[in-house]
This record gives C-alpha cells, structure tokens and sequence, in this order.
C-alpha cells in the first residue's frame, strides 16, 4: 500500500486580516485534512508566514485543483506560496571536495531512512580514488576537476547535470569552491553550503589553527543559502561547541566536524520538508 500524500503549503505576503481564515477554508473545501499549521507575523516588515501540513481526503482533490483553488486566494493576499507533496523524497545533488565527512554523514542518514532526499548524483573536484573508502551504490560519480581557468566551463557542466537529473535541491558538503554569481543565481533558493563559522571569525587557511591560536572558547558551523555573498546567504541553521585550553589544534578540527555534520544534516532536513521560508537577507525556519 502506497503512502498517503503528504502536502505543504508555504506562504508569505503582507500581513492582514483574513489570510489563515481565508486558507483553512479554501483547503477544508478541497478535503484537505490540516495535521500542522505554524505561523510568524513579522512585526518589523509586518509580512506573515505560514506553513500548513495537510493530507487530503477528498478522492477528488488533486495537486492541480488545489493549485486552481488556491490561486485566486494568493493573488487576493499577495502571496508568495509554494505546494509541496513532501512525501516525494526531492532529487539531491551533491557537492564535495577532499573532506569528505558530511557526504559520508548525509549518505549514511539517508540510507537508514532518516533523511528523506533521493541522491541523484555525487560531484566532486577530487579524483574517484579520494573517495575510494565510501560506498556509492547506484549513485552516480563524476570528477570534474577545477581552476581558475577552467571555472566557468566546470559549474557549467554541474549545472548541466543538475538540469538533466532533475535536481531540485544542491548540497555543497564541504565543497571547498566559491561560486561564481552566475550559478549562485541559477541555484538560488535551492543550494544549502556548509562552512566552519566561529567568535570571532576566522577566514583563509588553517581556521581551527587560527582558532587555537587566539584561545577561542567556542566554534561552530552555520549552514546557509547560497548567495553570491561569500558565505553570507541566509542562515537555516547554526550550532556551537564548548572549548577549553586543554584542546589542541586536532581536538578542534574533531570537534568541529562533528557541528558541522550535526548542522548541515538538520539544515537539509529543514529545507525538504519546507520548513524554511526566505525572508530578505534572513530566513524563517518553522521548527519541528
């Protein structure tokens, strides 16, 4: 017996009277059967955000006719919506380069179940025997090496490869690459990266020896949209760990990519079961 379908609705528009009203009704008229419903009204911008889970009871309804019934009720209100059928695991792209412990990290929670994304491809500017330790499976590999001279021509052969798999979401598991405003445009709203972020910040080479060295007391991770602002898209999720001058520079490194695992995994998490909502420079995240 096939799963029962499992829809989101997400929406932001300018706050007003009317909309939660006005969407329960169009979804109870369809069959829709609402077993989640969290909302934000953002006071400064006095826009509104909701999310609502609902499966639908009606033999008849479809994704078409709720796309039909909730359309003139968005235009009414302004809003900015998106229906997902977030039973339908989306079609994942993967990014990574020599440090492989998020890949790992991903792949291992996808194949007990635990997260629910359908890897349609691994991309890496490493060779395959790098990754010579890890089981791929079915999934298919490609090593597209990079330089200065060569980037354009290699984002866009990932770009390709992301339009022919159908690609719906792109994760850069530590996929030590920045990348050009042309592809961070085209993947906008739909490429999650992974970076070390600590307080303060350390940039450039060798950041957990930078953090060593100036004594921090804590690090940790954020995971965030890709923008064409270096490491400065909107944040989805972020995590730190306690240090003490007991831990050397190796401890650090451990440590570290311990919260960024954590962090990408539940960042990933987040964005398919559309709990997140951009919202400017800054992100809505409904929690579980």
């Amino acid at each position: 017996m096939s799963p029962v379908p499992l829809y989101v609705l997400t929406l932001a528009c300018p706050n007003r009277p009317g909309i939660v009203a006005a969407i329960s009704q169009t979804l109870f008229a369809q069959g829709g059967n609402i077993t989640e419903a969290q909302q934000f009204d953002d006071a400064l911008t006095q826009r509104f955000f909701m999310r609502i889970v609902f499966t639908l009871l009606s033999a008849d309804a479809t994704p078409a006719s709720l796309q039909t019934a909730i359309t003139p009720v968005a235009r009414a209100f302004a809003m900015e919506w998106r229906l997902t059928d977030i039973s339908r695991p989306p079609r994942t792209l993967l990014l990574v380069s020599k440090f492989d412990h998020c890949l790992v990290d991903l792949l291992y929670r996808w194949r007990i179940g635990e997260l629910a994304i359908d890897p349609v491809g691994i991309v890496a500017n490493h060779p395959a025997e790098t990754y010579a330790h890890i089981d791929f499976g079915s999934i298919p590999f490609r090593h597209l090496p990079v330089t200065k001279e060569t980037k354009p021509q290699q984002e866009a052969h990932i770009l390709d490869l992301a339009a022919t798999t159908g690609a719906e979401l792109v994760v850069l598991a530590r996929y030590m690459q920045v990348l050009s405003s042309n592809m961070a445009a085209a993947l906008s709203g739909r490429c999650i990266n992974i970076h070390h972020s600590f307080l303060p910040g350390f940039k450039g080479a060798r950041p957990y020896h930078q953090a060593f060295a100036h004594g921090v007391k804590l690090i940790g991770a954020t995971a965030h949209y890709v923008t064409d602002d270096l490491d400065e898209g909107p944040i989805i999720e972020q995590d730190v760990e306690r240090i003490s001058h007991a831990d050397t520079p190796d401890d650090l490194i451990r440590k570290g990519r311990d919260i960024e695992r954590r962090v990408l995994a539940r960042a990933v998490r987040y964005h398919i079961e559309r709990r997140t909502i951009l919202n400017g420079n800054k992100t809505i995240v409904f929690l579980p």
